[in-house]
């Protein structure tokens, strides 16, 4: 469980970036796991699960997902090489993946239905205090950016 005093700080720290140890601790002591396919967190091997300068903000948003939901949560995917760019990416620190669950799943699709991305992903949002969440429906696993 996160203090109310962290998330009182978050609109002032969630830019501030983490080294992948700080990070993975973090997500640890919030009750959540991380999984490489390539047993790695190498931020320059798309096959590792890197969260090397991942936001505290983003970080904040997976930990408080769970929170909400009550869901168990697996990060898949974080800051690595391999994902598509932008202002708002993975590797500026911006997204996460997380493994499909049922309980994940139906939490997620009750969210506000968006359109279809150009992949095919679909889109749910969900706007917050903090600003907005946006979760694409990929084959393998939730792409989720927080802003």
């Amino acid at each position: 469980m996160v203090s109310p005093v962290l998330w009182r700080q978050h609109r002032l720290y969630r830019a501030v970036r983490l080294q992948h140890p700080q990070a993975a601790r973090r997500l640890h002591h919030a009750g959540l796991r991380w999984r490489s396919s390539g047993h790695c967190a190498n931020r320059h091997r798309h096959s590792c699960t890197s969260l090397g300068s991942v936001r505290l903000g983003t970080l904040w948003g997976v930990v408080n997902l769970k929170r909400r939901s009550g869901c168990g949560i697996v990060v898949t995917g974080g800051t690595e090489i391999g994902h598509a760019g932008g202002a708002h990416s993975h590797g500026k620190g911006y997204k996460l993946d997380i493994e499909h669950n049922k309980c994940i799943d139906r939490y997620i699709r009750n969210k506000h239905l968006g359109r279809v991305r150009g992949d095919g992903a679909r889109l749910f949002y969900e706007r917050r205090p903090q600003g907005y969440t946006v979760y694409a429906n990929e084959p393998s696993h939730w792409d989720i950016m927080w802003l």
